[in-house]
Order: structure tokens, then C-alpha cells, then sequence
């Protein structure tokens, strides 16, 4: 059974459990049902589609699973999805959160993610005086449990990205950690394109006036709203470190290549000197300058060595060696 958890509850306190029949899904006036399934089959949500006129759509779209985040109204009834995210070995793990909301009961089904409401819950128990805004606060809570969840998986990519930016300015990048990079940029993008969906709707619930949730409620979506936003805000400013991560890799190995090429100009201008004059000594011919003479070959030895030592001398002064 897919059912994690199913009470009934009078004025912000737990009254019972929720069994799955027509009589233990029956509320008395003051009482409403929060309901929480998890990956839930067709014969299972067929109770519920029946007991709380679940719209067939919507029903389809919570069993599918594969949803971006949305706010539907089906008459007296709401339909929203959120998508959960969890950082799971470096890789952020993407699952999404279906909730039917009506004016006595909310159905929460999970999808993909291992962060259960169970903490959620025993928090809202303990206190009652929010639990008794209704089912319309408990949605609430559910987004704002979602939008937390956001927060960790940020600050350790944070601390990933700058651990390499720090580490770049001490080594070059190597073929794995320009992977690593790559794959940090990815997930970045992909986690953005989450996110705006996800702000705008909780804005829309804040604005949105239906018999599901009350006025003085609406206001606290808002709170919702606010957090994705910060969090849209410090993935932004990771993009822009992973780009000056890059930028800086770029200008030291361009640098360290200037080095090498300066290097390399300077030792063949030193070799240039005596491969010149060897050469010419080489060509065999019959009458040369100083042949006969018995310094010729110290002379030019000696030559040879004076030249290239005054162009080392040159290339160390200048920086090139």
C-alpha cells in the first residue's frame, strides 16, 4: 500500500486515522483529512477519485509523473505540482510533489523523492494553532518543505565551485575537473529552469482567489515565492563564478603558453648562432677564411660560445629565460 500516512483533524490536533473506506473518509463539520501516498497505482487513488471528486485530469497528470510545476482549478478544487530536488552523489535527484487541495482535505503524492513529510507533519502537530488554518495552510507547508530542501543542495554545489576556483588559481585545470565543470554548469541550468516554474507558482497562489484558500492564508505563498527567488539569485551567482572559473583558467594556460613559446624563441635564437656558423664551416670549399690557421678552429669555437652566452645574457635580463 502506497499510503504513508492518513489523519483526521478538528481544530489543528490530530482526531484519527484515516481508513480507506467511504466511512473512515466520512469528516464531520470542522474536520479535515491530510492524506500522503507515494507513487500511488490507478486501484488505489480510485477511492479517493470517488469519495473527493478528484477531476480525471488531474488524477492522470499525479500518476504519470512527469510534470512541470502548475496550479490547475477544477472547480472547488486545486491542483498543483512541485518538483523536489536532493543532492545524491554529486547529482542532483529530481522527483516531483502532486497535491489536491479542497476545503477539507489535501492529498499529497510523491514521486521520485526520499525526503518524506513525516518531519512535516510532527512539526505541524506540534503546533496546532497553524495546523487549524485548514488544509489550505498545510499546502503551504508542503511547498515551503520543498523549497528548503533547495537550500543544501545550493550551498554544496557553492562550496564545490569554489573549492575549484580557489584550487584554479594554484594548478591548471585538468581534463577531469574540466568535466566536473561542465557537468556542475549542466545541473546549474537545468536546476534554473526548475525554478522559475516553481516561483511563478507560488506567486500565482498568493493571487489566487478561490474557495480553497482563505485570504489571510494567500499572504504566506508569498513567503514561498520569496525563497525560490533567493535561491534563483545564488544559482545565478554560481553561474557567474563556474564563468570566471573558465575565464581564468583560459588566461593562465595562455599565459603558461606564452611562456613556453618565449622560451622556445629564445633557445633557438642561441642555437641559430653556431648551427650558422658550423654550416658554413661545412660547405667544404677549398678557400675559407683562417683554414690554414692552427686557432682557426678554438677561434671559432670560441666565437660561437661568446655569441650565444651575450644572447642568454640578454633573454635571462629581458624574462624570456
Amino acid at each position: 500500500m502506497s499510503v504513508v500516512a492518513a489523519y483526521v483533524y478538528r481544530e489543528g490536533r490530530r482526531v484519527r486515522e484515516a481508513e480507506f473506506t467511504d466511512e473512515g473518509l466520512a469528516l464531520a463539520p470542522g474536520e479535515f483529512v491530510w492524506i500522503g501516498l507515494v507513487e500511488p497505482g490507478a486501484d488505489e487513488f480510485r477511492l479517493l477519485q470517488r469519495h473527493f471528486h478528484l477531476h480525471p485530469l488531474a488524477v492522470e497528470d499525479a500518476l504519470s509523473a512527469h510534470q512541470l510545476p502548475k496550479v490547475e482549478i477544477y472547480g472547488h478544487e486545486l491542483f498543483v505540482v512541485a518538483r523536489t530536488a536532493e543532492l545524491v552523489e554529486d547529482r542532483i535527484s529530481y522527483g516531483e510533489t502532486h497535491v489536491f487541495l479542497g476545503r477539507h482535505y489535501i492529498v499529497t503524492v510523491r514521486h521520485g523523492s526520499a525526503r518524506a513529510h513525516t518531519s512535516l507533519r510532527a512539526h505541524m502537530e506540534a503546533a496546532p494553532a497553524l495546523l487549524s488554518h485548514g488544509p489550505d495552510y498545510v499546502l503551504h507547508a508542503v511547498l515551503d518543505f520543498i523549497v528548503d530542501g533547495y537550500l543544501p543542495i545550493v550551498e554544496e554545489v557553492e562550496e564545490e565551485v569554489l573549492e575549484m576556483e580557489r584550487s584554479t588559481l594554484d594548478a591548471f585545470l585538468s581534463r577531469a575537473d574540466i568535466r566536473r565543470l561542465f557537468m556542475q554548469r549542466r545541473q546549474l541550468l537545468r536546476f534554473r529552469r526548475i525554478l522559475g516554474p516553481m516561483e511563478e507558482m507560488a506567486s500565482k497562489l498568493e493571487h489566487l482567489e478561490t474557495p480553497c484558500i482563505d485570504a489571510e492564508v494567500r499572504p504566506y505563498f508569498r513567503d514561498v515565492a520569496d525563497h525560490v527567488r533567493r535561491v534563483a539569485n545564488r544559482l545565478e551567482g554560481l553561474g557567474d563564478v563556474l564563468a570566471s572559473v573558465f575565464e581564468v583558467s583560459n588566461l593562465l594556460e595562455q599565459q603558461r603558453q606564452g611562456v613556453i613559446t618565449r622560451k622556445l624563441a629564445a633557445w633557438a635564437a642561441i642555437l641559430a648562432v653556431p648551427t650558422a656558423i658550423a654550416g658554413v664551416y661545412g660547405m667544404n670549399f677549398e678557400h675559407m677564411p683562417e683554414l690554414k690557421w692552427a686557432f682557426g678552429y678554438p677561434m671559432a669555437v670560441a666565437v660561437m660560445a661568446a655569441i650565444c652566452l651575450t644572447l642568454y645574457w640578454r633573454f635571462k635580463k629581458s624574462g624570456w629565460l
